[in-house]
């Protein structure tokens, strides 16, 4: 299937959503699984909504996940304009030949009267729809019409009641699905601002660019018998159809679109720190799964596992718990250097950092993060993690904290961790743990009496990460002064 032609279409009128990534991930693996091209197509016709601004997003977070394309805009190819602004000439020779054929014709109808119509069809028990008054208008309503200035729009001619018949939408995910097309009004293909609508451009589009699959979301099932509809008039050969199920949230709702605090915006997971890898997994993962079950996989075994038919039916749901499982994991797997480098920001954001980190520093922060990875879903959630390094000491409770470094035992405790720390050959936090087990064996008190004051001395918190860490970060200076500094207070 070297010869497949897939297609991602965006259109540019809002921050692209977790639903058109899927979209775009799904195209990807099947063009790269089958050895086929990918291309980006951006459809602008919406004048009001569509933006350059939201154009660059979405390339912006194609490129973050690693969707590469082999055509289109930004790219190139032979089959452009790869923009539908840039299209309008060819839409309307394709518009032009409908209208002389007799296969379209123009409806000079205000909102008004559309709206009259749909009430109508609604007190007669139907369904609201356009009722064809222009598809047989004389040269004279036609001049009329025009003399009162109206601007039409171009409709497409569906068979008509008497002519009705079953247009089949086969499909790779939902098998046959049939629609009658009495249950079709004559639709609009180009509107009265001389723009093409989405059901006409999109099979110009797609079959002068010799698109063979069209895989996009199942909300787009119900405009596909138009589609093909239009494509059968035109002479044209319609591509493969696979309809993806939805993505619904936690509470089986879909996912909102557009809304600026909405967290179905994909680049509010790279604003977060989420590594675009486990994304890349995540995304994949929602609606189809490997035969084997496995839920960490890379985008070379995403490739070879996918299949197009095994893709589920039902809508598949957004499980953000699982999503900061997954993206944990490959925190935790990464190369420590790069999330040392990833974090960075987070942590100037938070005002623990001025500069960037150099030499020394930078070793130290090394130290940091691989103790604070440990614990964090996404990368800002570091700055909490961390805070405690980066600031000056303060106790919880400090009346409590004092009256616990007075108790008998604690002196000693600290005593003998500063020497053994600085008898130690490594310093790490597996030889650190090695000295809290020798302090078990060695000291005549308790492990309460050994650990609490210790966390408390460097801390001042009754808990947090675990101690052995702590001290490994703060390093051996800093930790002898703080356990001085907890003595101090003691015998004040």
């Amino acid at each position: 299937m070297s010869n497949i032609r897939l297609r991602f279409p965006p259109s540019p009128t809002g921050r692209i959503h977790i639903g058109n990534m899927r979209t775009a991930l799904f195209n990807w693996l099947w063009a790269r699984k089958n050895n086929g091209k990918l291309i980006l197509r951006i459809e602008d016709t919406d004048r009001e909504r569509s933006t350059e601004e939201f154009e660059k997003i979405i390339l912006q977070e194609m490129k973050w996940l690693g969707l590469d394309v082999d055509e289109g805009v930004n790219v190139g190819g032979d089959y452009g304009p790869y923009r539908q602004s840039e299209r309008l000439d060819i839409y309307r020779r394709y518009v032009d030949k409908l209208l002389q054929e007799n296969k379209a014709y123009y409806c000079y109808c205000t909102p008004e009267e559309l709206d009259q119509m749909r009430e109508e069809a609604r007190d007669k028990g139907g369904a609201p729809r356009y009722n064809g008054r222009c598809r047989h208008l004389t040269p004279e309503e036609v001049e009329k019409f025009k003399a009162e200035g109206r601007k039409p729009v171009i409709r497409f001619k569906v068979p008509l009641p008497e002519e009705a018949r079953d247009i089949v939408v086969k499909d790779r995910i939902r098998g046959e699905v049939v629609f009658n097309t009495s249950v079709l009004d004559d639709f609009v293909i180009f509107k009265s601002d001389g723009m093409p609508t989405y059901n006409f451009a999109v099979v110009i589009d797609d079959a002068l660019m010799k698109i063979t699959d069209v895989i996009r979301g199942e909300d787009h099932l119900s405009n596909t018998p138009k589609q093909l509809l239009i494509y059968e008039a035109l002479g044209f050969k319609p591509p493969r159809f696979a309809h993806l199920p939805l993505i619904l949230d936690e509470n089986r709702a879909k996912l909102k679109k557009r809304s600026d605090d909405d967290a179905a915006y994909i680049g509010e997971y790279r604003e977060k720190g989420y590594l675009p890898e486990a994304l890349f997994n995540f995304l994949a993962l929602l609606g189809w799964s490997p035969k084997n079950e496995q839920e960490i996989m890379s985008r070379e075994e995403l490739i070879k596992a996918f299949e197009l038919d095994e893709v589920n039916k039902s809508a598949a749901i957004f499980d953000i718990d699982k999503l900061n499982w997954l993206n944990g994991k490959y925190i935790r797997e990464a190369d420590l250097k790069r999330i040392v480098d990833l974090s960075i920001p987070f942590l100037k954001k938070a005002g623990f950092l001025e500069d960037e980190p150099t030499g020394e520093k930078y070793e130290w922060l090394m130290r940091v993060i691989e103790v604070a990875r440990t614990g964090v879903d996404y990368l800002a959630q570091i700055p909490k993690e961390v805070e405690l390094f980066f600031t000056e000491l303060e106790f919880e409770d400090k009346e409590k904290a004092v009256k616990e470094f007075k108790e008998e035992g604690v002196e000693l405790v600290f005593t003998v961790l500063k020497e053994e720390l600085e008898a130690l050959e490594e310093f790490n936090p597996g030889t650190i743990n090695k000295i809290f087990n020798k302090l078990k064996k060695k000291l005549p008190v308790g492990a309460k009496t050994i650990y609490h004051p210790v966390r408390l001395a460097l801390t001042g918190m009754n808990s947090g990460p675990e101690i052995k860490n702590v001290i490994y970060i703060l390093g051996i200076e800093e930790v002898k002064k703080r356990l001085d500094n907890a003595l101090k207070l003691a015998a004040e």
